[in-house]
């Protein structure tokens, strides 16, 4: 600041994450959009919060600070599925999730938890008048009530929870750009696009009557949802469907703890040309000096984000909610420019890691209804026929446009791949079967118990099999042998011992092998976490069981194991083929 001769910033970025200025980390995309503003910007990465010393390092920022608990909820980060404390956290320096022993010896973890509410206490408690807007993750999944999975119970919002100004939700850049626009010229920040507000009831009666609030929908509040768990149920199916479809313009409201916290429409996406600016910034796509090595960076260093958004809907995933439903695809210029970019860059080994998104195989794809879709269910219960795929022709082109480059030796897709997509893209999948995967192409049935499946809101159990026989022959016909990893849920609400044995036995007999298991754990913002806590069917309101104990939770992970699990051995396993079981050598499973 010194060097630049600033007096103090306009923006203090705060973030749960050590620094990296890679465009795959939010905290460095909002910083230099910001920049790109014209705006003068100092991040303040994992500060020490047991105190706001940390927050008056930079001086109290002109317009505002912009706090986010970081890549991943606080609680996630903190916490495995089963409640225990992380030893590791992939975005602090060395991994380690703990501050260097103070003088006496303690250790003091380098993020809260719920750091979006502990982070805007401190801003304030530094500065008391300065303004905080919440953004990132954290604060976009807890925008409403919600339950958090530490504490076992329902938490309100968590912008009358911290006391911040404004509450950004999804992708932010159109919104951080109104709210510059509309501070740089004295106005209020009410009523933006992709924002969340909080109001008396007086006030809110008066902007209600007054038509403030467009296509208004009245969340059940909260005194309504402790008395009758259903009642959460029903908010969340009704923040899902206006998330799903956000052509709908609908503005939510919800009383809570005596306000109303009211969310705008959300923003509109970015076209792709704006897309390409956002990835186009100028990051330095390394961890600032002073977070040394981050483990998080490792794994996406040479990585190239394509498409935003996903329409896939999975219950128990929140990309939809976050990112919203509308693709938007990087062009392939941009890419290209990206790719010669890391290419170029010194120790280079050649490998470009991942070409991606949440949906990878969605590159390319657009639909001419997305816009105004009430439904947005672009892939179930089928592939929805507006959907335009293109057979993955324009994600093909674009992988071969890549590996042309010659100082690009290997070239992988690690991000999601939609199964029900690919066979309807042979050629896709082919190229990537036998160019573009890393030893085993990774799957994600999640389950195979009917179900279960319908719960997860994903395809029937048909669809398995037969895209693994199509993969395959594929395969076959050119002489290689298909491997697969397959990811899957346990303990998702409505599973019970008999659905994994049924499960399993399906997997084992497709010839997979479960090893990528994963207990279901009740983030916040999705609608699969409403099922567990209120334990009902989310289309009939009847009740389902929930796994929530951890021995019932460790009794079905064990049956997974136990029945499509790996033979303990020192090789992969083998007999691995269609309608048959892996073969087992009669040594101990794991």
């Amino acid at each position: 600041m010194r060097g630049r001769g600033w007096d103090r910033p306009d923006v203090v970025v705060v973030s749960g994450d050590a620094y990296v200025d890679h465009p795959s980390f939010g905290t460095a995309v909002v910083a230099r959009w910001l920049e790109r503003l014209g705006l003068k910007v100092c991040v303040l990465c994992q500060p020490r919060w047991d105190s706001c010393e940390a927050f008056r390092e930079f001086g109290e920022p002109r317009l505002f600070f912009a706090v986010s608990a970081g890549a991943m909820d606080s609680i996630v980060s903190n916490l495995t599925g089963n409640g225990r404390l992380r030893s590791e956290d992939a975005f602090s320096p060395g991994g380690d999730p703990f501050f260097p022993p103070d003088a006496k010896g303690g250790r003091l973890r380098r993020r809260p938890d719920r750091a979006t509410i502990v982070y805007a206490g401190r801003a304030k408690e530094a500065f008391p008048g300065a303004r905080v807007i919440l953004g990132g993750v954290e604060a976009s999944l807890r925008r409403f009530v919600h339950y958090d999975y530490q504490q076992q119970k329902l938490r309100a919002s968590v912008l009358p929870d911290s006391k911040a100004n404004l509450l950004m939700f999804g992708m932010g850049e159109r919104t951080y750009s109104e709210i510059v626009a509309r501070l740089r010229e004295g106005r209020d920040l009410s009523g933006i696009d992709g924002t969340v507000e909080r109001f008396s009831p007086k006030e809110y009666e008066a902007r209600k009557a007054s038509g403030a609030f467009p296509n208004l929908v009245e969340l059940p509040s909260w005194e309504a949802i402790s008395r009758d768990k259903a009642e959460f149920l029903r908010a969340e199916l009704a923040v899902d469907r206006s998330s799903r479809a956000p052509g709908l313009r609908e503005t939510l409201a919800q009383m809570q703890q005596g306000q109303w916290v009211v969310q705008h429409p959300a923003s509109e996406p970015l076209s792709p040309e704006e897309l390409d600016e956002v990835a186009e910034l100028p990051y330095m796509r390394k961890p600032h000096p002073s977070s040394g090595d981050v483990p998080a960076f490792r794994m996406i260093e040479t990585s190239v984000t394509a498409v935003r958004g996903c329409p896939g809907n999975c219950a128990f995933c929140a990309i939809t909610r976050h990112q919203g439903p509308r693709i938007v695809s990087r062009t392939e210029e941009s890419v290209l420019r990206e790719v010669e970019r890391i290419a170029s860059a010194p120790g280079f080994s050649g490998t470009i890691s991942d070409v991606g998104g949440p949906t990878a195989n969605l590159y390319g794809a657009d639909c001419p209804r997305s816009a105004t879709c009430r439904r947005h269910f672009c892939l179930e219960p089928d592939v929805c026929p507006s959907l335009d795929h293109g057979g993955g022709r324009r994600f093909l082109r674009l992988l071969e446009r890549i590996a042309a480059n010659p100082k690009v030796k290997h070239l992988f897709v690690s991000s999601g791949l939609r199964m029900e997509l690919l066979l309807r893209q042979p050629e896709l999948l082919r190229k990537l079967l036998l160019d573009h995967t890393p030893g085993r192409l990774k799957i994600a049935p999640e389950h195979q118990d009917p179900g279960i499946l319908a719960l997860m809101r994903k395809r029937s159990s048909a669809l398995l099999p037969k895209f693994l026989e199509t993969a395959r022959e594929l395969a076959r016909r050119a002489g290689r042998r298909a491997e697969f990893t397959p990811y899957v849920i346990s303990a998702h609400p409505g599973a019970t011992i008999e659905s994994a044995e049924r499960a399993a036995r399906a997997m084992r007999d497709c010839g997979l092998v479960v090893e990528q298991l994963q207990d279901f754990t009740p983030t916040p913002g999705t609608l699969s976490t409403a099922v567990w806590y209120s334990g009902l069917d989310p289309e009939t309101f009847k009740p389902i069981p929930v796994p929530k104990g951890e021995t019932a939770r460790r009794a079905e992970r064990e049956t997974w194991l136990r029945i499509a699990g790996r033979p303990a051995s020192r090789g992969p396993a083998r007999g691995a083929e269609p309608g048959r079981p892996p073969r087992n050598d009669g040594r101990r499973r794991r």
